[in-house]
């Protein structure tokens, strides 16, 4: 399924009530607003729930982690194969919660470009993000680790730390898009990455917490639709 840009990306990680039956309504409720405001969402759940949820909702499904293997032996692994098998549309790799080695990003981009699927590599910083530009991935998800749940995002703590990543991979790899996640917690920081020259953001904490999931998906919508409109002179 192909991914519209900008747009917001929700890990569920494995919050509590991000499962099963919560799990899905969760992305039908992303889905409701997406289909009400224009506005372009992916979700990322639970990996036993990635099948069901694909096939329920029309959102691209991203797997929040898949191993650097083919199909075959690897008993308990995640074939990422087995993940465009089950209508997955994308891949996270080499998140700050479960690293992958350079050897494993490369293979994984690559599988994920045979497969269709889209393939957004986590990376910290200006210099890692060059070294994974030489496999070509989609997307960078450029984020400080330190960030995660905090609510202390880098596009308000160091901005320019962002516009310098977005150059640099702008002067390296133009057709790769920037995601910037960590810390993200509402639609400000949405508007502010996108100003900042960010295709895309994310979080997981900040949705899963918030006292009203929905109001807080309109808001980031909000944010979304004004930045494509704004890019396309509307």
């Amino acid at each position: 399924m192909a991914v519209d840009y900008p747009y917001f990306l929700v890990n569920y990680k494995i919050y509590d009530g991000t499962a099963g039956d919560g799990g899905l309504r969760l992305a039908r409720t992303v889905e409701e607003v997406a289909e009400e405001t224009g506005a372009s969402f992916v979700v990322a759940p639970q990996t036993p729930d990635l099948s069901r949820i694909a096939e329920k909702v029309s959102l691209p499904v991203f797997a929040q982690s898949v191993d650097a293997s083919d199909t075959g032996r690897g008993n308990g692994s995640v074939a990422l194969p087995t993940v465009a098998e089950v209508g997955g549309g994308g891949v996270i790799i080499n998140h700050p919660e479960s690293r992958d080695t350079l050897d494993d990003i490369a293979e994984t981009v690559s599988l994920c470009d045979d497969h269709g699927l889209e393939s957004v590599v986590c990376v910290d910083s200006v210099e890692m993000g060059r070294a994974v530009l030489a496999f070509e991935p989609d997307c960078l998800l450029f984020e400080k680790p330190g960030d995660i749940e905090t609510g202390r995002s880098v596009v308000r703590t160091h901005p320019e730390r962002v516009e310098s990543f977005v150059e640099a991979v702008e002067a390296s790899e133009p057709r790769t898009r920037v995601l910037v996640g960590g810390g993200i917690s509402d639609a400000a920081d949405v508007e502010r990455a996108l100003e900042l020259g960010a295709d895309a953001a994310g979080a997981a904490s900040a949705f899963v917490e918030a006292d009203d999931r929905r109001a807080w998906l309109y808001e980031v919508a909000d944010a979304l639709v004004g930045a494509d409109a704004g890019a396309r002179g509307v």
